[in-house]
């Protein structure tokens, strides 16, 4: 496999340590699957992202499309596939793109990787890298779908309050204080 949405391997490897930290082998297998779908849609429509998993494969549509998850053309349902579908907007027309596993036989240090066969520390992650490299799609499946119309719209941020317990400003629909003083909050009391 020749290249990356426009991009030579090594110049997305390159953009991929840039944005993730380090050459990960999720988001290599995940740039072949952005290609793959990008090459199935029509050219100059507008299209959003879903991704059934928040690992790796989310970097890749950011990295290689306008979607991301703050523009909101990028969902990401944690479903743990490793699969994603890109859709026109108006009408949810697209296709789905996963890594198959049936596929992955003649390739033992992807599937190794994929599977977790083999620890982290004894993983070879250029030979992992290479042969990722050389299966480009040949490890992929694609289908066409159709996104359900529920599923397009955006929900509207609304009216803005300022929560009276802690001053700051959250959407009023959520109720006469914000999520994180009614006990949804990631934090612990210092």
């Amino acid at each position: 496999m020749t290249g990356i949405c426009g991009h030579s391997l090594d110049e997305y490897l390159a953009m991929v340590e840039r944005f993730h930290g380090n050459r990960a082998p999720g988001i290599l297998i995940g740039g072949f699957m952005v290609d793959l779908a990008t090459r199935n849609l029509p050219p100059g429509e507008f299209h959003d992202a879903i991704c059934e998993t928040a690992v790796c494969l989310p970097d890749a549509v950011q990295l290689l499309t306008p979607c991301t998850t703050g523009n909101g053309w990028l969902k990401v349902l944690e479903f743990g596939r490793f699969a994603l579908t890109m859709y026109e907007k108006s009408g949810g027309e697209g296709v789905r793109v996963h890594l198959d596993a049936g596929k992955l036989e003649r390739w033992p240090a992807i599937k190794a990787w994929f599977f977790k066969l083999t620890p982290k520390k004894e993983q070879d992650l250029q030979a992992i890298l290479d042969q990722i490299g050389k299966a480009g799609h040949a490890i992929l499946a694609m289908e066409k779908v159709r996104v359900d119309p529920k599923s397009l719209q955006r929900p509207k941020l609304g009216a803005i309050a300022v929560c009276p317990a802690c001053g700051e400003a959250y959407p009023a629909r959520d109720g006469d204080r914000c999520r994180a003083c009614l006990g949804e909050t990631p934090y612990l009391p210092a």
